[in-house]
């Protein structure tokens, strides 16, 4: 018996699908796409989409830069700090405050 999906997630269905591809290429040319990207304003994979000539998704995605941290690592950071690890959010707080810094140090 086949139950019918909720319609909000028939679009995940397609994803599921979809076959994830790796290009192992010398570091020049990656690093040439990731720039076009950058420029574009694109995801690399976008940006790779656009060069391959098929589609990418119309809807505006949020710019955002990712980091994973371990449990050591919140450790590293609150101690840095003067936090607890278990203060996360505070943390993240500080780590923006530092990447603007950062940022603008570099642009002096």
């Amino acid at each position: 018996m086949s139950r019918k999906l909720p319609e909000k997630w028939e679009s995940s269905v397609k994803a599921m699908k979809a076959v994830q591809v790796a290009f192992d290429m010398d570091e020049q040319f990656q690093l040439a796409i990731r720039r076009e990207a950058l420029d574009a304003g694109l995801s690399p994979s976008d940006q790779i989409r656009t060069i391959l000539g098929l589609p990418t998704s119309k809807r505006p995605k949020r710019p955002r830069l990712t980091v994973s941290l371990s449990p050591a690592d919140y450790e590293l950071l609150a101690e840095k700090y003067g936090l607890t690890a278990d203060q996360q959010l505070e943390i993240k707080r500080k780590l923006m405050d530092d990447l603007v810094l950062h940022v603008k140090n570099q642009q002096d």
